[in-house]
């Protein structure tokens, strides 16, 4: 794709909100990887940087995020697992928004202790799923990254990690391009 219009628009959600967290070496990790990749465009949702209350939920109601999930061709998130789940703060933003998801991919980057995540996507696998959005069989399951951090904090991704993510994207992108002229009025939805 060689225009700036034809790029896919990749939100990419970061669910940690804690003071100190792994997410910020891994989001670095990510951005370059995403840097060389000339199929999409990224805009980076920090979960910590959004205000959103946690009562009086009043979905389509609008949010300071909305537009950008709305832009969205397809999402990336970042996830950590916490007590074999994901962040509260993640399921608070989804909860926020509802036709936003809507027929849109949504591929994950998690990381934890043993599971690396795994069990945090499979609960948001059900959740995006209720939303009408599309999640992608391939993920990236970071197990105890801290374990490969650098000297100056930094996230060193193996090679596992490395084709993960490539095959992530692949399906991310292949979902975003198909679905982005459905979403436009080119297919009819049933």
């Amino acid at each position: 794709m060689d225009t700036s219009s034809d790029r896919l628009r990749i939100a990419l959600i970061v669910g940690s909100v804690r003071a100190t967290r792994l997410a910020d070496c891994l989001l670095t990790w990510l951005e370059l990887r995403l840097a060389t990749v000339d199929w999409l465009t990224v805009d980076v949702i920090d979960l910590a940087d959004v205000e959103l209350p946690a009562q009086d939920l009043a979905p389509g109601g609008g949010t300071s995020i909305s537009d950008r999930l709305r832009a969205a061709d397809g999402f990336l998130v970042l996830t950590p697992e916490y007590n074999h789940s994901f962040p509260g703060s993640l399921k608070n933003a989804i909860d926020w928004h509802r036709d936003e998801w809507a027929r849109k991919p949504v591929a994950f980057v998690s990381y934890g202790a043993g599971s690396g995540g795994i069990r945090a996507v499979e609960q948001l696998r059900l959740v995006f799923a209720e939303l009408h959005a599309t999640t992608v069989r391939n993920a990236v399951h970071l197990s105890q990254p801290w374990e490969r951090l650098t000297e100056d904090g930094r996230f060193d991704g193996d090679p596992a990690a490395v084709a993960a993510l490539e095959a992530t994207l692949d399906d991310l992108r292949w979902w975003a391009s198909a679905l982005r002229p459905a979403r436009a009025g080119e297919l009819v939805a049933p």
